[in-house]
């Protein structure tokens, strides 16, 4: 089966959505399929054509940015001629040329796919909110002329103004991949030396420096955790500040403020990430809102025994909710964000599952296979395919955490 994958970022950029997309396109490759990423050359230095992993990515030029987005004229007739060697069309919204390579579909008489990662929330200002709306249409747009939907939770699907439309229609939940490197006891050891942490309990944030994560709830809670946890540090992975230099420039005072405790780690990957989450005592995600869905690095973290502390928003919430291995605290409240890390981290006894299992449920080949049997129906012509909204995954994960053999 020929796939074609179309997003706007893709790898070397690190986001959610793109490691996504590359699990994803991994998997499928080594399933024997041939799989094609069509994106956008963000960095003028990356290639226009490369093959990764058996994956080919296809890059377009951008000519020049509208805030996070980007324009690429070339982009319509490579979008003509690579939707027309396909047999899949799979779409990452949001994006705002989706609606263009979704009517292309049609024509073609080929299956359109959209999985929607989140909602869109740009920086404030007159000229991004006219951008949130126009892209607002586009992917209504795109959904309209798409044949199937998925998103992670079925949670966030009945909250999202934009998913609840196709709920009875053609909303598919489907879980995403997630994978961890080995790390051995040795790569552990020599990363907890390297960042001094000996002694300390460790706090982790593994987040870009953006306005919807969150990260100043975090730094307004600290001075109630270090009160009672004196010797707390905590750690950020993949600090990346593109599209939000402003949101970056308002942390600066406060990341100074507590530099002793407070490290940007730069991007981590393969080994060295995993040795990251080894070495914490509990992640947090204290995101803003719900341009986050899910967040795949809770179930990372949950996969090297480490709990989370999330955000009770739609989707966001859905790890702890389904593993036990944490807590969830009402959105921007630095209180109840200090009070659940605390809890955290005076509880050895927790909720633990094993990694064994969240492995399986979140497997970046059953992700794959479960998108194969959806590709497979809809080029059957199977337009009214079983909507699942709660895959056997996520119905496991319960079962597990509740005790239930």
């Amino acid at each position: 089966m020929k796939v074609l994958e179309v997003l706007t970022y893709y790898r070397p950029h690190i986001s959610g959505l793109t490691i996504y997309v590359e699990r994803l396109s991994k998997a499928l490759a080594r399933q024997g399929h041939e799989v094609t990423v069509l994106t956008s050359q963000y960095d003028r230095y990356l290639p226009l054509d490369e093959i990764m992993d058996g994956v080919h990515i296809k890059r377009v030029p951008v000519a020049f940015r509208v805030s996070k987005g980007v324009i690429m004229p070339k982009f319509g007739p490579t979008a003509w001629k690579m939707v027309g060697q396909s047999d899949i069309v799979h779409l990452h919204l949001p994006q705002f040329d989706a609606p263009g390579v979704a009517f292309r579909g049609r024509l073609y008489k080929k299956p359109v796919i959209l999985t929607y990662h989140s909602d869109l929330r740009l920086p404030p200002g007159i000229f991004n909110r006219l951008v949130d709306q126009v892209v607002h249409q586009m992917n209504r747009i795109a959904g309209n002329l798409a044949d199937a939907i998925v998103t992670y939770t079925y949670d966030f699907g009945t909250h999202s103004p934009f998913l609840s439309q196709y709920l009875d229609q053609k909303l598919h939940v489907i879980p995403p991949p997630v994978e961890i490197f080995p790390a051995t006891d040795a790569d552990v050891s020599t990363f907890r030396k390297k960042h001094d942490l000996e002694g300390k309990r460790v706090i982790g944030i593994s987040a870009r420096l953006a306005a919807e994560k969150g990260i100043e709830v975090l730094l307004a809670a600290l001075p109630a955790i270090l009160e009672v946890q004196p010797k707390v540090h905590v750690l950020q992975a993949n600090p990346d500040a593109l599209g939000e230099e402003a949101y970056a420039a308002r942390l600066e005072p406060l990341l100074r403020q507590y530099k002793s405790n407070y490290h940007l780690l730069g991007p981590l990957h393969g080994s060295e990430l995993t040795a990251f989450y080894r070495n914490l005592d509990c992640l947090v995600m204290c995101s803003l809102n719900n341009t986050e869905t899910f967040g795949l690095v809770q179930i990372e973290a949950m996969m090297n025994g480490v709990p989370s502390i999330a955000s009770d928003l739609p989707g966001v919430r859905q790890p702890v909710r389904m593993t036990g291995m944490g807590e969830i605290t009402p959105v921007g409240d630095q209180t109840a964000l200090a009070e659940a890390i605390i809890r955290v981290l005076n509880d050895p006894s927790a909720v633990r599952i094993p990694a064994a299992d969240i492995i399986d449920a979140f497997s970046p080949d059953q992700t794959a296979r479960e998108y194969l049997q959806l590709f497979r129906e809809l080029s059957a012509g199977k337009k009214n395919t079983t909507i699942t909204l709660e895959p056997e995954a996520y119905q496991k994960l319960y079962k597990i955490r509740d005790g239930i053999s």
